[in-house]
């Protein structure tokens, strides 16, 4: 013959603990999906901050390079300048400084932004589940 649990009686303790096990079982299955989540939009966050940074860097890059070219036509009016008397080296200056300048910003605008998404690991969801681990086991 098969194990029956008892009858409950007024206070229905048997079933109590079942609806209480149940519940349990579906309050940590729930609470499980949630801490997924919140990775995903956790690295979704930091991946979208660390391709910004990239872009912002490479960005910079391409503009130290036409900065690099400017600043040999520079060289090269200056040169001619002070041999035959030519004025265009301003020109050159201001758009070799113009650039510069803004290679810097954007240079520094995705560093931050490359230290801020990396590395893109879901440190809340980690945390929280630490939490939660010492609750339960305490």
């Amino acid at each position: 013959m098969a194990y029956q649990a008892p009858p409950s009686d007024d206070q229905g303790t048997p079933q109590q603990l079942g609806h209480t096990v149940a519940e349990i079982s579906e309050k940590a299955s729930m609470l499980v999906r949630e801490e997924i989540e919140l990775a995903k939009t956790e690295i979704a966050i930091k991946a979208k901050s660390l391709g910004k940074g990239i872009v912002v860097a490479l960005i910079a890059g391409i503009m130290a390079v036409f900065g690099l070219i400017y600043f040999f036509h520079f060289a090269a009016v200056a040169l001619a300048d002070f041999v035959f008397d030519d004025r265009l080296v301003w020109g050159y200056a201001v758009v070799t400084g113009f650039l510069f300048f803004f290679a810097i910003i954007a240079g520094l605008l995705g560093v931050r932004w490359i230290k801020k998404g990396a590395p893109p690991t879901p440190d809340m969801a980690i945390d929280e589940a630490k939490r939660i681990k010492e609750t339960v086991s305490s």
